[in-house]
């Protein structure tokens, strides 16, 4: 619930109890007196000015852009520099006049600026040619930026170059780039500091990208299941973000329930990939990295559960344990026939994230449940070889079991209400 929704809750609330006579005047008005003012919100004014400024921004660059050649070298480095300053001058004034959004902004575009300069100032004096390390000299300032303003908005633009170096390194080594995690972890430590919702959410769509990234160096390298790595690391997302919501800090709580929602729709979606096999493993080897990820994240799932004395980690531990079976191959298969053990196993999965998030009532988590359940229900209908008539066979005995499974459920919830 948004900060602002809450306050109108609460305020209802608190007029009800007056007239019905359960709060006293002056106890509602001490309630009122602790809160502290709603921050502003982004007005139509604030949309404009953004709209405003970015168009300035981009004529002013055009301009350069046009003219480029023929600017002497010198003059070009002073008209970066004089960018990169005039962005973070532009972020100070607002931010003294308590103009956050745009402040924000302001960080954020100094802090592309940046980048432009990085890759111009190469250009200009042939300097060399490690685009990577470029990249990284960009995803290093704007993260110092981010920590030194605390703008959302240059730390969106660090976590987006340090991908993009990522990637590179990749593609040049052939091979998975660990120290993205190290880099990653540093933008997490600054969302703990932060407590935002916004860098919360930063976080987590990194750390995603950073699982598909190292199933990329897993197939550049061919030195493992690029499929259990994926699966592997948004487990360890699911488990060790379950593991946070048990501590006492506010802000490593909501961190962890975010991290555990995204890495929830990860799971959900990389099984059904998984399933459908749209990236095939180029050799059955499991990595002891990704076999230690795994390992953790089930620990840290079940940890949880004994933490908080609940329910909802058991099956999202079990969850996460049936996805990673299935993702690492080793389920036997006769020749020619269909993985139909594999198919259960990852429906029953999806059906453990769905009574996981409901036993938690975490609503993002059951949805992202029902997504996977519909995902690997149309994966297992794409994979499936042969005739419509085994594929409605095996889906028909799915659902019965489903249906049993709910009737055993209801009358066990049924029975503790008692």
């Amino acid at each position: 619930m948004s900060e602002r929704a809450y306050r109108e809750r609460l305020e209802a609330d608190l007029t009800r109890w007056q007239a019905e006579g359960l709060l006293p005047p002056k106890s509602a008005d001490a309630i009122r007196a602790t809160l502290r003012p709603v921050p502003e919100g982004i007005t139509i004014a604030t949309v404009v000015g953004i709209v405003g400024g970015l168009l300035i921004a981009a004529a002013f660059l055009a301009f350069i852009a046009a003219n480029w050649t023929a600017i002497a070298r010198p003059l070009r480095f002073a008209i970066l520099l004089a960018g990169i300053v005039g962005a973070y001058g532009a972020g100070a004034l607002f931010d003294r006049a308590e103009r956050t959004h745009l402040a924000d902004l302001s960080a954020g575009v100094g802090s592309i600026i940046f980048g432009a300069a990085i890759a111009l100032v190469g250009q200009m004096y042939h300097l060399g040619d490690d685009f990577a390390g470029g990249l990284l000299l960009w995803a290093s300032g704007a993260l110092a930026a981010a920590a030194l303003t605390g703008s959302h908005s240059a730390l969106a633009v660090a976590l987006a170059a340090g991908c993009a170096w990522s990637g590179m390194r990749i593609d040049e080594t052939a091979n998975v780039h660990p120290p993205f995690a190290i880099f990653s972890l540093i933008g997490a430590m600054l969302a703990l500091a932060w407590n935002t919702a916004a860098s919360r959410h930063l976080i987590a769509v990194a750390a995603l990208a950073g699982a598909v990234l190292a199933g990329f160096g897993m197939v550049q390298g061919r030195i493992g299941s690029p499929n259990f790595t994926v699966v592997a690391i948004v487990s360890l997302m699911v488990g060790a973000g379950l593991l946070l919501t048990t501590r006492r800090g506010v802000a490593v709580r909501a961190f962890g329930l975010t991290l555990s929602t995204y890495g929830a729709f990860g799971l959900a979606i990389g099984l059904a990939g998984v399933i459908a096999e749209i990236l095939r493993p180029v050799t059955p080897n499991l990595p002891y990295l990704s076999l230690g990820i795994a390992a953790v994240a089930i620990i840290s799932a079940f940890a949880a559960a004994v933490a908080a004395q609940r329910a909802g980690p058991v099956l999202a531990a079990l969850s996460i344990t049936g996805a990673l079976v299935v993702a690492s191959g080793l389920i036997p298969t006769a020749a020619g026939e269909e993985p139909w053990l594999s198919y259960a196993l990852a429906l029953s999965a999806m059906l453990c994230l769905v009574v996981s998030g409901m036993l938690d009532d975490v609503r993002p988590r059951i949805v992202a449940g029902w997504l996977g359940l519909a995902a690997t229900i149309a994966a297992v209908t794409w994979a499936v070889q042969g005739s419509l008539l085994r594929r409605a066979v095996f889906l028909a005995v799915a659902g019965l079991v489903a249906v049993a499974l709910a009737s055993l459920l209801g009358r066990m919830i049924g029975r503790g209400r008692r």
